[in-house]
């Protein structure tokens, strides 16, 4: 952890005075690519053993091994914890690993359903969420012949705060500048095949080696080379596969597309950084594309795309019986759970309606530094490790429904009334009503520092399985048969209830064009359309940063998933959804 600390600090540092040698040949020992991958990984994984002797329960795994009177296995905070229930005939137990915070201080939870394995005994594999930090240099000349270094990280998008830096070299120091000449880094040559990363806040080196771009895989799209279109495999996770041409697709159209992402470079000065895209067609997964070293059981960090799950949770629990609304009162279902701080009428009328499209009043604006509950400052901050409390002792600075103002923490908060009113936690309540009914396969729930499930983004799961909740919206609520919310939730939840722009935010135009985008949001969906030739047809979507969209275009029975590394970079992902979607995917229909 100490060396991905040090790394970001490197990557963020403000830039000294001194001037490199400009236009010179110095850095062309150094041409070609360079890497450096660190793994915080847990240690704990593998085949996790329950035994029960004398009323006791004992787990081991990797060598480890803990005793507990109940089935609740705590292997300490560099280890994990298995907490689990037995099934009523005794064949299975069934329950979360949850691995200690790692990369970037977050813990995860994972269901996990061990089987009998003879008498009183259970056997389970515990699979980890991989947590690594890799970090590219490739130095290269740029278009007018300057040698130049672009540093790339896959899992955060840490480029230094710059596509690309001036190269130059002089003895064993290497120097990265900005363009108007001031040393942002600099690295140090240790051998001819060691590149080491100096800098005051590093406590100790980060070592890059040079590689062959094709055994990059995380740095590259894919090794270079032709691309032909093929159907998605069939395998058993609920979805049908198909040619892209039997649901009316040019297939050559297609084809294109990808050999485009395949052959741009990651080195240049705005790349386009997509990790899946996967389409389907009436019903039928036809496009299903990998880059950047991810596969089809590669979880993805979903980002704040995984806030619909608060909406589409509300719906589910809805249509089991629940006694929740979109109607209900926050303070007046949580109001056992008080008193809360900033006392003020009203709070009472905030509703979960108002949580799902960002204007509850609270002072919680993510777009504004300034801001008391937002996003960074709720994260950053470890006097109160139960967000949802934090987030209900924050002051108003509206009335419920008067502004919109994006609220991460606000759409947390929807969590702890699903809680409140099914008696299950959100992890709990996802498994049972989402992810087991649309046949997911691993996935990773992200949690609050209190263990409580987190609703506002952040889980891992496969792009495959988040395409199904888009297709389970098309299809009125119904994944291959089985109902999970009626039609009369997808259609409520997913017409606007709030128009985004300059008025309902407060912002100036100069403001809002920085930060926002001109839509309308449901209930914890968006709205913003999909452009086709000189059109807008209507769409809704989740999304999240870096280029996490799943899109909904009913008009042409069609979802998309995208899943990207470009965090941090709105300007780049936000233009997917009319470049790729309605510039590519859509224009490939034949109409």
């Amino acid at each position: 952890m100490k060396v991905v600390i040090a790394a970001l600090s490197l990557l963020c540092l403000p830039p000294a005075e001194a001037q490199p040698p400009q236009g010179d040949e110095s850095a062309a020992s150094l041409a070609g690519l360079w890497s450096s991958a660190s793994d915080f990984t847990p240690a704990l994984k593998g085949e996790l053993l329950i035994t029960q002797v004398d009323g006791m329960w004992r787990g081991t795994l990797a060598g480890a091994e803990v005793r507990s009177a109940t089935l609740d296995l705590d292997f300490g905070d560099v280890g994990g914890r298995f907490r689990g229930s037995l099934s009523a005939r005794g064949e299975a137990i069934d329950g979360w690993w949850t691995q200690p915070p790692g990369l970037p201080g977050q813990a995860y939870a994972t269901p996990l359903q061990l089987a009998r394995a003879g008498d009183h005994a259970w056997r389970g594999e515990v699979i980890p969420l991989p947590q690594t930090f890799a970090l590219y240099l490739n130095v290269a000349r740029n278009e007018e012949g300057r040698w130049v270094g672009a540093f790339r990280n896959p899992e955060f998008n840490f480029n230094g705060g710059a596509s690309r830096f001036q190269a130059s070299r002089s003895g064993d120091t290497v120097s990265f500048a900005t363009p108007d000449g001031k040393i942002a880094r600099t690295a140090k040559v240790r051998d001819a095949h060691t590149l080491s990363v100096t800098s005051p806040p590093l406590p100790q080196p980060l070592d890059l080696t040079i590689v062959s771009p094709s055994a990059a895989l995380r740095f590259i799209p894919r090794p270079a080379g032709p691309y032909a279109y093929s159907r998605p495999a069939q395998t058993d996770d609920g979805w049908h596969a198909a040619s892209a041409d039997d649901v009316g697709f040019d297939e050559s159209a297609l084809a294109a597309m990808i050999q485009r992402i395949i052959d741009s470079d990651p080195a240049g000065r705005r790349p386009q950084l997509i990790h899946s895209l996967l389409v389907a067609r009436n019903g039928r997964l036809v496009l299903e594309e990998y880059f950047f070293g991810n596969e089809r059981d590669t979880p993805h960090d979903i980002r704040s795309a995984g806030k619909s799950f608060a909406s589409v949770l509300l719906g589910a629990a809805m249509h089991e019986g629940a006694p929740v609304s979109p109607g209900t009162r926050v303070l007046e279902a949580l109001g056992s759970d008080g008193p809360f701080a900033s006392a003020d009428l009203r709070k009472s009328a905030i509703t979960l309606a108002h949580l799902m499209t960002h204007t509850s009043g609270l002072d919680c604006n993510d777009n504004d530094d300034g801001s008391r509950g937002n996003e960074g400052a709720m994260q950053g901050q470890t006097d109160q490790p139960d967000w949802w409390r934090f987030t209900l002792d924050l002051p108003m600075a509206h009335e419920p429904g008067e502004r919109y103002a994006y609220c991460t923490a606000g759409i947390n908060l929807v969590g702890a009334v699903l809680r409140k009113v099914t008696g299950q936690g959100v992890p709990d309540l996802f498994d049972r009503l989402i992810a087991r009914p649309l046949q997911f396969g691993r996935y990773y729930w992200n949690l609050a520092p209190n263990g409580e499930g987190y609703l506002g983004g952040g889980a891992y799961m496969r792009p495959r399985d988040l395409l199904k909740l888009g297709q389970l919206y098309l299809d009125g609520g119904i994944w291959n048969g089985r109902r999970v919310v009626s039609s009369e939730w997808v259609a409520a939840s997913t017409s606007p209830h709030v128009e985004i722009n300059e008025a309902t935010t407060g912002m100036d135009a100069e403001t809002f064009a920085n930060v926002a985008t001109h839509g309308a949001d449901g209930y914890g969906w968006h709205r913003y359309g999909v452009r086709v030739g000189d059109k807008r047809i209507e769409a809704y979507e989740a999304n999240g940063n870096g280029g996490q969209l799943l899109v909904v275009v009913p008009d042409y029975e069609l979802v998309v998933v995208m899943t990207g590394g470009n965090y941090g970079q709105g300007g780049i992902w936000t233009r997917w959804r009319d470049e790729v979607m309605g510039g590519e995917i859509i224009k490939a229909i034949r109409h």
